[in-house]
């Protein structure tokens, strides 16, 4: 009597296990993202441009919406993250990984950020499963992350933060005013050296408000 076949392997959602591949099929997605939005942006063209088939994506991310929201997690897992080349965020020196935090938000804030928010305007009300996982992976969990350094800058006593969520939503928000509209508008951007102003700024004004 004939064995009945083996079932198919679930799906492995998640990020390929071969690095390079992953980065490439990341960075092919997130210009499709940026350049079409999340409902045209087509995975037979990502695919092709990572140089990987359309069944490598998908049994890796699960659906273009699990893709694009590894794209999203890609981009804002480094902002409050230790990492080799800045190490860990001083709880003693607030000052500085603030610095360090608010240069790496304003940078997403002012490149990759700016296409998934036209991505996710494009598709708000139509998708909202889409627009809450874009939301949870990107400006949620920041603001998280953000928070927990300032619950433990305050557990050591070098800042006086009540509210961390809410200090750190204030903090965040300071990097998206004109210039961030203007970005979305795909109007002039800020230069750097008014991106460096905001950053000391924005630096200066938490630690008047919170600073020990």
């Amino acid at each position: 009597m004939a064995q009945p076949p083996a079932p198919a392997p679930k799906p492995q959602r998640g990020r390929p296990r071969d690095p390079e591949r992953c980065r490439r099929i990341l960075e092919a997605a997130q210009r499709h993202f940026n350049d079409h939005g999340l409902e045209r942006a087509s995975v037979d063209a990502i695919a092709a441009e990572a140089g990987v088939s359309k069944m490598t994506i998908y049994s890796n991310f699960g659906s273009k919406d699990g893709l694009f929201q590894a794209v999203v997690r890609d981009r804002t897992e480094a902002v409050v993250a230790e990492t080799p080349d800045a190490g860990p965020l001083d709880t003693d020196h607030p000052e500085k990984a603030l610095l360090a935090v608010g240069t790496r938000f304003l940078a997403l804030a002012r490149g990759d950020a700016l296409g998934a928010m036209r991505a996710m305007y494009g598709v708000a009300g139509a998708q909202p499963d889409a627009c809450r996982a874009f939301y949870n992976e990107g400006p949620e969990r920041v603001n998280g992350e953000l928070a927990a350094y300032l619950r433990r800058a305050h557990a050591a006593g070098t800042l006086k933060v009540r509210n961390p969520r809410q200090a750190a939503d204030l903090f965040l928000s300071m990097f998206l005013g004109s210039g961030h509209i203007r970005g979305l508008l795909k109007l002039e951007m800020p230069d750097s050296k008014e991106d460096r102003a905001l950053l000391r700024e924005a630096v200066r004004v938490f630690m008047a408000a919170y600073g020990a």
